[in-house]
């Protein structure tokens, strides 16, 4: 028996690479995505529940990740033909307000579960016939920068997703890190120093755009609803989060 299983890819890890067969047509990565964010994915399997869902919210949303420079790629271990199928048979299904859906992001056939595999998407002790709720967020270059397992039982949180892709933006963009519940529009921390001398300096030169609870916690008022601004769709701009109104946090 062969025991031998692929690593599962770590933050920071260049994504691994596959040829694919999807229901948009063959895909090569991560070459066709150079210069776009992705977020890969995997379903445990055509025409269930919870996916279904999934696959609808995710559709609802194509407008919010074209904003972001997001691309959306799904796999499961079915065929190329069940996947059509069940692509159909959702768009005459209606949830909460969505309606019609249609999927336009390609969805891979991985029958033989290599590319699954590659990314450690197949958990044998929870099943070994399905891939778990898999998420991948790879930027432009090619590099993992986020990983998240939802179980079979659990629907992903999609707006989660997103904010997530809104937050490394942000720390890439402007080289700060984003606190507990943050969402744009919020405050960012700004990077601690990293010797005597910067931490006295920081805390001599505190401005009305930041604001310090101690020498390693420092916070830089933000005001930014989107992250960097990309090449815009034709229809009208979206904000991916409405502005909340600002709170004081200054002691």
């Amino acid at each position: 028996m062969d025991n031998c299983v692929n690593p599962m890819p770590l933050i920071g890890d260049k994504a691994p690479s596959f040829h694919a067969v999807t229901t948009q047509g063959e895909i090569n990565f991560p070459e066709d995505y150079c210069g776009k964010w992705v977020i890969l994915f995997s379903h445990p399997a055509d025409f269930t529940p919870v996916c279904t869902t999934e696959f609808m919210t995710f559709a609802s949303m194509m407008n919010d990740f074209k904003v972001l420079n997001t691309e959306l790629i799904g796999l499961s271990i079915d065929s190329i033909y069940s996947h059509i199928a069940w692509l159909r048979k959702i768009q005459e299904l209606s949830w909460k307000d969505m309606k019609h859906m249609e999927i336009t992001f390609p969805l891979i056939e991985d029958i033989r579960m290599e590319i699954a595999k590659k990314y450690g998407m197949v958990h044998p002790n929870a099943s070994n016939t399905q891939t778990v709720r898999a998420v991948f967020i790879i930027d432009p270059d090619g590099k993992i920068r986020a990983i998240l397992y939802y179980p079979l039982t659990t629907g992903r949180n999609m707006e989660e997703i997103k904010r997530m892709v809104i937050a490394l933006q942000k720390a890439d963009c402007d080289h700060v890190a984003t606190p507990a519940n943050w969402v744009p529009g919020d405050d960012v921390i700004l990077p601690a120093p990293g010797s005597c001398g910067a931490a006295k300096t920081r805390l001599e030169r505190v401005n009305e755009n930041m604001y310090c609870l101690d020498w390693f916690l420092c916070f830089e008022q933000s005001n930014c609803v989107t992250p960097p601004v990309y090449e815009q769709p034709k229809e009208p701009p979206f904000q991916p989060y409405q502005p909340r109104p600002r709170m004081n946090n200054r002691r």
